[in-house]
């Protein structure tokens, strides 16, 4: 049988939750209105599937450049390139770090 090439290929450990964060989503989480250029980590929550990015994306620190209906364009480095995406704010943080 042929290797499968799919989406979410190789996430078995990447997009699994551990047994104490399972369960329903925090409304915090998707209500939180970001600006733009503000900071964000990319966490993709793997119980919802709609507006996640790809794998390569997750634990990536981007830059809030628009808003798509509910979703928002986001701007990646990923080597020497800049890759805007449209997440959803159910796989998006706001980064804290310093």
């Amino acid at each position: 049988m042929a290797k499968s090439r799919g989406f979410r290929r190789k996430t078995r450990s990447l997009m699994r939750k551990k047994p104490r964060e399972r369960g329903k989503l925090k409304l915090s989480r998707i209500l939180y209105d970001y600006r733009l250029g503000d900071k964000v980590v990319i966490k993709i929550d793997p119980s919802f599937h709609k507006g996640m990015p790809h794998r390569r994306y997750h634990g990536k620190i981007g830059v809030i450049e628009g808003k798509r209906g509910r979703a928002y364009e986001v701007a990646v480095t990923q080597g020497k390139a800049i890759k805007h995406i449209i997440v959803l704010p159910e796989h998006l943080q706001i980064h804290r770090g310093g």
